[in-house]
């Protein structure tokens, strides 16, 4: 009865399979991994622009049918009791011909009295918000994982 044996270990074409194994398992998991990433960034920007539009909806019943002029959340603003800060926009759409990859930490916030027409190129990053409706969206015209455009979160 042998306890020690001079035949332990592997051979090296099975630590060769292994290692081959780990590299198609990671090359299918490592794309499916960016895109559930993105994926919880868009959730994130959804539930950011229903937080921000709940608090415009709130101003509005408390004023009399009156919507914010502005989304200004510093102390003595008459916002800032709706909205303690706002939030970003997270999403970080994908760098592409033409396209530039967002921040996903922008949450300033750009102002219109019209309805606001979005470019094209997307060159833009955060927030648009027209007062005459009360209405805000992402201030971006690029498309998500599944093809919608960004400014149309909240419509959903």
């Amino acid at each position: 009865m042998k306890i020690f044996s001079k035949d332990r270990g592997f051979t090296l074409i099975e630590l060769m399979i292994v290692v081959a194994i780990i590299g198609i398992l990671s090359a299918v998991a490592i794309p499916k991994f960016s895109d559930m990433m993105e994926k919880a960034r868009e959730g994130t920007t959804k539930g950011n622009i229903g937080a921000i539009k709940s608090a415009i909806s709130i101003y509005y019943g408390d004023n009399n049918g009156i919507w914010p002029s502005d989304l200004t959340t510093t102390a003595g603003s008459s916002f800032h009791n709706y909205l303690d800060k706002i939030p970003p926009v997270k999403v970080r759409h994908k760098s592409g011909t033409g396209h530039t990859t967002l921040s996903g930490t922008l949450n300033r916030v750009e102002y219109t009295t019209a309805v606001p027409v979005l470019s094209n190129n997307g060159e833009n990053d955060g927030w648009i918000y027209y007062s005459g409706e009360g209405n805000v969206w992402v201030y971006n015209s690029q498309t998500d994982l599944s093809g919608t455009c960004y400014s149309h979160y909240g419509y959903e």
